[in-house]
């Protein structure tokens, strides 16, 4: 393998740790209720697994638009990822963005923790499909 697949192959496993970590973060936050930075980081798991995805494929962007975007044109319309992924992304991106620019927003702790086992069946999801299509990757 040449030095700069060496070096993607550790970003991609690097950003994968990363949404790994981040479980255990959240676990945290939400026996603190601390719900609002609970969620703020479910989206960042969400984000950091998809990041590996993109960088997999060859696909680099630092715009969640444009990474959610081209996810849900290049995985879900496609029918290679089933749709509930699409839906859970876009419940912990609009989440993060109410709990984080809308003043006075309040999570219930079992909303949260919903978005929590979604998030983890959502990189758990993306890692299998890293893993088991590699050879198309």
């Amino acid at each position: 393998m040449s030095e700069t697949g060496k070096d993607k192959m550790q970003v991609i496993q690097h950003r994968l740790d990363q949404a790994d970590e981040t479980i255990e973060v959240v676990q945290l936050l939400i026996d603190n209720e601390k719900l609002p930075a609970a969620v703020n980081r479910i989206y960042y798991g969400v984000f950091y697994s998809l990041l590996a995805l993109g960088l997999k494929r060859d696909f680099q962007t630092s715009k969640h638009l444009q990474l959610m975007g081209w996810f849900n044109r290049e995985f879900i319309k496609s029918g290679q990822i089933e749709v509930i992924y699409g839906n859970i992304l876009r419940k912990a991106f609009e989440s993060r963005t109410s709990g984080d620019y809308d003043s006075f927003y309040k999570f219930e702790k079992d909303e949260v923790e919903q978005l929590f086992q979604d998030m983890k069946r959502f990189i758990k999801k993306i890692k299998e499909f890293i893993l088991n299509n590699d050879e198309q990757l």
